[in-house]
């Protein structure tokens, strides 16, 4: 362990965070916002004074010398001090009632779940609507990822910070140095954005919403600066610039540099794509049939309803656009599935990952294969790619870990009397960064109505779950701090 290293890269990373809350303080000074300004301001002054006196604290040592333990410690602490200093602006301006809703808000933000307390989104300030949107974005490709990229003269080696934070069973390295693929995944990420922006505009939304809408698309995480959601902009066209963009930041970041570099068959030949998208077509189909045979659209809306709904659910990004829950129960089962699911590793999407459920289906097919053929040898085959045993037993154990986490999450927050589904869904929406449920936990459900102590445990299931479990557990464990 070299504590003054992570003490100095959290200073680091708290100026580089103060330097961002520049933009909202910016958007609120242009309408005129002088209580956000205010808040904003009050919230830059401290985090400026505390990076100094980080700094100063750490001055003899220079030469960061970061290890796992200390990316790992260094990442959580990270998410924790940025979303404590994330809020003080809502908390200030008191756009929520306390400070465990205002953390519970920025952190849904940064861990792109899209989980809300906040009722009346409409009349919210906008410079604070504005940051409270942009943590998605942030959180989306990650922090720590961006801080990498942009600040590669700290002299530390950024591989283990990048692979503490990002997200799949296997971390692509698209360049020789890893700060020039945080450079790459960004300016992809960046790039896409942009896109859209233009696209929305071009459908009628000012630069605001346009901005925002982006956000949550991008970052897969689905804040919207209104109460309803994207139904509120009454647009089949924002509804499918959305649906595209959804599905694009679902899927692995690092296919997109291949595409760049002219290697299509890359993109067509990987076994996680190709199966992103048969599950994305088949769900559409299942639920649009349903949809249509039931009464509920016709065919266009059937269709665009459950392509909204299919790729806002797989991704785990929780925009709406309609009252799914009054679908037929087996367009909600299916909704339900997706929510497991997620979407690809290297993408802004949460959940389980859907290489991890490819690669759990080999291994459930090596197992019953093993169990007919006792003495024949198997693999863990998953398109081109082969895993090996361990990685193949670090899946399921990620899996297996992730359900005991469903399972200890709903058996604590029953504790607040909630009914059995409302404990059950809050928790895999939080657990899995998805934001919107089913049930009790439907479009206009705010987590306001849970006391103040759960609010604090669903930002812990949020963190760990933007985190993949272990980075966050793991400093819970004796052989952390052993020499």
């Amino acid at each position: 362990m070299n504590p003054k290293s992570v003490g100095r890269l959290l200073s680091y990373i708290t100026l580089f965070m103060a330097g961002i809350l520049l933009v909202p303080t910016g958007v609120a000074f242009y309408y005129g916002e002088s209580e956000s300004v205010l808040a904003f301001s009050a919230t830059i002054m401290p985090m400026l004074f505390l990076s100094a006196l980080g700094m100063y604290l750490t001055r003899n040592n220079r030469e960061l010398r970061v290890s796992v333990k200390d990316s790992y410690l260094f990442v959580t602490l990270s998410w924790v001090i940025l979303t404590f200093f994330g809020a003080i602006p809502l908390y200030i301006t008191g756009v929520l009632e306390n400070f465990s809703q205002c953390y519970f808000e920025i952190m849904s933000g940064f861990t792109t779940t899209g989980a809300t307390a906040m009722t009346g989104i409409d009349v919210k300030p906008r410079g604070i609507l504005f940051w409270r949107n942009m943590t998605n974005w942030l959180g989306g490709m990650g922090i720590v990822v961006l801080f990498v990229a942009v600040l590669p003269a700290l002299g530390v080696r950024g591989t283990a910070l990048y692979g503490a934070e990002s997200v799949g069973p296997t971390k692509d390295k698209l360049r020789p140095k890893i700060k020039e693929t945080a450079i790459v995944l960004w300016g992809i990420y960046l790039a896409l954005s942009i896109i859209e922006v233009v696209l929305l505009m071009l459908g009628g939304l000012d630069w605001f919403d346009a901005l925002t809408v982006m956000f949550g698309t991008m970052g897969a995480a689905g804040y919207v600066p209104h109460d309803a959601s994207i139904a509120f902009y009454e647009s089949k066209y924002v509804e499918w610039v959305c649906i595209i963009f959804m599905f694009l930041s679902g899927a692995n970041f690092a296919l997109y540099y291949r595409v760049l570099q002219r290697q299509l068959r890359k993109l067509v030949k990987d076994a996680e794509f190709r199966l992103y998208c048969k599950i994305t077509l088949f769900a559409t189909i299942f639920i649009a049939l349903n949809l249509f045979f039931k009464g509920v659209y016709g065919i266009e809306e059937s269709v665009r309803n459950s392509a909204f709904q299919v790729v806002s659910f797989l991704t785990t990004t929780g925009f709406t656009n309609v009252n799914y829950s009054s679908w037929p129960m087996f367009s909600q089962s299916v909704l339900l599935i997706l929510c497991f699911i997620g979407g690809c590793a290297g993408s802004a999407g949460g959940g389980i990952k859907v290489v991890r459920i490819g690669v759990m289906m080999r291994l459930f097919k090596n197992s019953m294969t093993r169990r007919i053929h006792p003495h024949a040898s198997t693999v863990i085959k998953f398109g081109d790619n082969t895993f090996s045993e361990a990685t193949g037993e670090a899946i399921a154990g990620f899996v297996g870990f992730y359900i005991a986490n469903v399972l200890v999450g709903t058996l604590v927050i029953s504790l607040t009397d909630v009914d059995l589904v409302v404990a059950l869904t809050s928790v895999l929406l939080t657990l899995g960064n998805i934001g919107i449920g089913l049930g009790g936990i439907g479009t206009d459900f705010t987590f306001a109505v849970f006391p103040d102590w759960a609010q604090w445990v669903f930002s812990f299931l949020m963190l760990v779950g933007r985190l993949e479990l272990f980075t966050v557990y793991s400093i819970f464990t004796r052989d952390f701090w052993k020499r």
